[in-house]
């Protein structure tokens, strides 16, 4: 874990609301002049603490009215079947997020389709037809209360 001071922790949450806020605006914040403060920016980017920079888009507002997770189990670990699941699942838009997972099932996916139909489709057309996949259980938000979320910093603060 890196040894960051407050202006950089201050820096990263910051950073974590508004991704597009300019150096100089970042720097008087923190408390720093604009050079030092792009130089521990840098520094933060090389060492991979911060990895990029991307819109947050509205799933709603771009019609996928549909939003789920599914847990699945495969048959077996023993042969190819996780290797053969993931490179399917990283080929499919619908998925946004995917984790391999302890208990009772190996995967957990994060899916955003336009309708039911279109979750139909995707779950008894396609992932269930996946080489290796045993089950799947699906879980329908509702509503989301909170995220996709931040990346906690109180323990930097220690």
């Amino acid at each position: 874990m890196p040894q960051l001071d407050d202006f950089e922790i201050r820096m990263l949450d910051i950073l974590q609301r508004d991704g597009r806020k300019p150096v100089t605006e970042l720097a008087e914040e923190i408390g720093l002049s604009a050079t030092p403060c792009a130089r521990r920016f840098e520094g933060l980017r090389e060492t991979g603490v911060i990895k990029g920079f991307s819109a947050q888009l509205s799933r709603r507002a771009l019609g996928l009215m549909v939003e789920v997770f599914i847990q699945v189990r495969l048959a077996s670990h023993s042969d190819d079947s996780p290797e053969t699941f993931i490179a399917a699942v990283q080929r499919m838009d619908e998925v946004s997020s995917c984790w391999t997972m302890t208990g009772d099932h190996d995967f957990l996916l994060h899916v955003m389709v336009p309708s039911v139909d279109d979750l139909n489709d995707f779950v008894m057309h396609r992932l269930m037809r996946l080489k290796g996949v045993r089950d799947v259980h699906t879980q329908l938000v509702l509503q989301n209360i909170k995220g996709p979320g931040h990346v906690p910093l109180g323990h930097l603060r220690r």
